[in-house]
């Protein structure tokens, strides 16, 4: 099937075998058969078993496995045991880890992946744009991805920008004729639509003709940006920093190995114990740890209505300090409600009203009839405004259908942005009138007499005063403001435009989009965490003032500009005034970007949120796009890193909190792997340099390797949310993860756990033993480094995070005890792992020294705090 572009719709649809009424149930399973999903082709996934071998690739497991076969060739087969042991338990844990983290992320894509409109059965109805078949009739709108390629059947002004194809910026015209040339290039197809690009303008009405691969877009292989997820910059940088340590690692590994030979001990045992100690030493275990915990965060945040694209969004979030939201729908509820009228010469509340009273009826009904919007079984259908309008008559029991076919419409002017005014022509109680809302400005030049309690009386510059100043205070409240006239006109006449005039003035209806009513808790969070929040609409400035200062955005007046007199600034002059303003009204999408830009000159991290075709530039000019997922467009989610599914700006202000919270827990495993491992390795290059035995054996190292470093570390990537988080301010994001503060407590943790665990090596070694003094030391380290994960859950002291509020913590720890013990007193296992028999007092001496961190690090907390709480005080 080619050359549709060659042939009329109606000789396409005969040639797909379908009609406008699109696929029908018992057709779509066979051509699913035919066409298979509506998706690109991707690399062929790994399998379990292929990322299991992977995980053998590895430098350190090369040199673990020559290891083991130089040690059976020894005769040492319990270490040959140990060693395979350990190297397959990680290589399923790698595995395990890799494929838990692929689900997740899978997961999200198909919450955030793109829908089509299409006719299934006679029935307009939404699917996955992957369910799209050849032969479905496919609707598009103004910011829709097109999913598919197709042939077009109507054409509303129809404009596309095919820049993905043709790498032409500006958007082709579309029409529905066929074209008679043979060899037409994708650019010139007009009367076609292709997979990948987007609708700018208007509407139209598609058959698909191809799918998938079959599609332009498919020929050419060019996946989107979301096919394949890269490293974030911090695995990148965690990659690199573990390539630096295991180079230092390895050195300080050869260096023992000779100090070793020097000191007469075989050449296999020092061998054996440098590969140990590089391989205990090198937190391997670093990338696949941040991998884990950034897919278990970016789930919980799925499940909290924000939706991750991008994994580096998740590192961002921390980093924001501004925060520059759309208004509409976003801090407001995106349903305009009525509040206040004016009418008989006195403004009244919405729930005011006395039917009763012909005037206040009249305003009522002209509001319903002069109004193309229903509610039908709950689901609204038409203008915000009129929505708002026929909900006011639901207040009062009326049906605006009902009041429609007791009074039917005869004629009507419809609304325009020019004429800023709407007209419809009804029966209403005996007479024919013309009904006529609109601007008030506008209305008002047509106004030639008044409706007031003495009748209808005409209209003077005084009413008009009166009026104006309602209109005024009701604007500078943050109301939107409708006027209503009427005039009676002869049955049968055609109204034109020339007859919207010499009206009877009824009554103004004024009304707002309201705040949601956790919009100014959320607002106060951002302000307590050090984050800016601005508003930027293109709404009036009075009205987005007035909602500003509900919720706390706005404290002063001179805090908000509309875009006019912005485009008079200059960059620079934007940059300098941008920390001083609050609220942007009446901005365009360039407008947008440049107020991005002047935040991050002055070194800000800027989130934006974005629905529009529009806001794609903005979006992708921030450091955090996000789109809206209720009324975002697909061309504003494809561009955003974050996809809020509900709308709401305290999703964002959830979204930053859970991602400092995620980056902290990072932080918070990276540090308790490093200071254990620097434990071990001090330990080990004390006794080298003073020529004392050698304080663990190999299998010792390679067993701490195992136990203490993934499972209490992953535990530790999922702390539960510290809601003290939010009253830090932001991190900057210059600042490496690893830097000197973070290097300095590594170290001093270090030292710690090495101090007590050569304290337990002395102690062995005055008995004499070296086996006992390698078991003391072994099992107060192992010891140490467990309880040091309960110090590495946050910089706070326990008592205040509570100390059994993340029970992973608790059940890696007790495993990890457990698994000590049966090594200390199981006699097979303390064969193969080289362990002296202890007496109760030795094992006592083990639990007090291993127990030594934990509390002096915990008791450095607590007088810290105290001292400061007291001189903050």
């Amino acid at each position: 099937m080619s050359g549709f572009f060659m042939k009329t719709s109606r000789d396409v649809l005969d040639e797909l075998n379908v009609t406008e009424k699109g696929l029908v149930s018992e057709d779509i399973e066979k051509r699913r058969d035919q066409y298979g999903y509506n998706e690109l082709a991707e690399g062929k996934r790994k399998t379990a078993i292929r990322v299991f071998f992977e995980q053998f690739k590895d430098f350190l497991v090369i040199i673990l496995i020559a290891a083991a076969i130089i040690s059976a060739f020894l005769g040492k087969f319990e270490s040959t045991i140990v060693i395979l042991v350990v190297i397959i338990l990680n290589s399923i844990l790698g595995t395990v880890q890799h494929l838990k983290a692929e689900q997740s992320l899978n997961s999200l894509k198909a919450l955030s992946s793109p829908t089509a409109k299409v006719v299934r059965d006679g029935q307009k109805v939404e699917i996955p744009s992957r369910e799209l078949l050849v032969g479905d009739i496919l609707f598009l709108d103004a910011g829709d991805f097109v999913s598919a390629d197709g042939r077009i059947l109507e054409n509303h002004s129809l404009q596309i920008n095919e820049s993905s194809l043709t790498g032409e910026s500006l958007s082709v015209e579309k029409d529905v004729d066929p074209i008679v040339e043979k060899d037409v290039p994708i650019g010139d197809k007009k009367n076609m639509v292709f997979s990948g690009s987007f609708v700018t303008y208007g509407r139209g009405v598609v058959v698909v003709t191809n799918t998938g691969m079959k599609t332009e877009i498919g020929k050419i292989a060019n996946l989107l940006d979301s096919a394949k997820e890269k490293k974030t910059p911090l695995q990148a940088s965690l990659d690199q920093f573990g390539k630096k340590l295991a180079g230092i690692i390895i050195a300080i590994a050869i260096l023992i190995f000779i100090l070793d030979i020097l000191r007469g001990n075989e050449i296999a045992d020092s061998f054996m114990f440098a590969v140990a100690l590089a391989v205990a030493a090198i937190p391997e275990a670093l990338s696949s740890i941040v991998t884990i915990v950034l897919a278990f965060g970016t789930q919980k945040m799925a499940k909290e209505n924000a939706i991750i694209r991008k994994l580096h969004a998740v590192e961002s979030l921390g980093s924001i300090s501004v925060i520059c939201s759309d208004k509409t729908g976003t801090l407001t509820q995106n349903k305009m409600t009525v509040q206040k009228l004016y009418v008989n010469q006195k403004v009244m509340e919405h729930d005011q009203l006395h039917l009763e009273n012909p005037i206040e009826k009249r305003i009522l009904f002209m509001s319903l009839l002069c109004n193309d919007s229903v509610t039908i079984d709950k689901k609204e259908i038409g203008d915000p405004t009129e929505i708002a309008l026929v909900d006011l008559g639901e207040e009062y029991q009326l049906d605006e259908l009902m009041i429609r076919e007791e009074y039917p419409r005869l004629g009507e002017l419809p609304f325009d942005s020019d004429r800023k005014m709407m007209s419809t022509v009804n029966h209403y109680e005996g007479q024919t009138l013309m009904v006529t809302k609109g601007a008030l400005d506008v209305l008002l030049q047509r106004v030639a007499r008044i409706e007031t309690s003495d009748g209808i009386i005409d209209f003077t510059e005084k009413h008009r005063q009166e009026i104006e100043n309602v209109n005024r205070d009701f604007s500078m409240s943050g109301l939107r403001v409708l006027g209503f006239a009427y005039k009676e006109v002869d049955e049968g006449t055609t109204i034109g435009f020339v007859d919207e005039k010499d009206l009877t003035f009824v009554g103004l209806i004024s009304m707002m989009d309201p705040p949601r009513a956790e919009s100014a808790a959320a607002v106060a969070s951002c302000i307590e965490a050090g984050i800016k929040p601005v508003m930027i609409t293109g709404d009036h400035k009075i009205t987005a003032s007035a909602i500003a200062k509900q919720i706390g955005i706005l404290k002063d007046d001179s805090e908000a500009v509309e875009g006019s007199e912005m485009e008079k600034w200059s960059d620079h002059e934007l940059q300098e005034k941008v920390a001083s303003l609050s609220v942007y009204a009446r901005v365009s999408p360039e407008h947008k970007i440049r107020i991005v830009r002047a935040w991050q000159e002055k070194g800000n991290v800027v989130a934006m949120t974005g629905d529009g075709v529009n806001d794609g530039p903005a979006l992708k000019q921030a450091d955090i796009g996000i789109a809206m997922g209720i009324t975002g467009t697909e061309v504003a989610k494809e561009a955003s890193s974050m996809v809020l599914t509900d709308d709401n700006f305290s999703t964002i202000v959830k979204a930053i909190s859970n991602g400092r919270s995620i980056y902290a827990n990072i932080q918070n495993s990276i540090k308790f792997l490093l200071a254990g491992n620097m434990g071990g390795v001090l330990s080990v290059l004390y006794a080298s340099l003073l020529a004392l035995p050698v304080p663990f054996a190999a299998v010792h190292l390679l067993f701490i390797n195992l136990l203490t470093d993934s499972l209490p570390a992953i535990a530790i990537g999922l702390e539960p949310h510290n809601k003290q988080i939010m009253k830090e301010k932001p991190r900057d994001i210059n600042i490496p993860l690893l830097n000197k503060t973070f290097a300095k407590r590594v170290s001093v943790e270090g030292v710690i756990i090495a101090i007590s665990t050569l304290i337990a090596f002395h102690m062995g070694l005055s008995t004499g033993d070296t086996m006992v003094a390698s078991t003391m030391a072994f099992s107060t380290l192992c010891l140490a480094r467990l309880f040091h994960g309960f110090n590495s859950r946050s910089s706070q002291t326990l008592l205040n995070i509570g100390v059994f509020s993340n029970p992973y913590l608790w059940y890696a720890v007790i495993i990890g005890v457990v698994l000590l013990h049966l090594v200390l007193l199981f006699p097979p296992l303390m064969s193969v792992f080289e362990i002296a028999n202890l007496n109760a007092a030795q094992f006592a001496t083990i639990y007090i020294l291993s127990f030594i961190p934990l509390v002096v690090i915990q008791l450095y907390r607590v007088i810290f705090f105290k001292v400061r709480s007291n001189f903050a005080e």
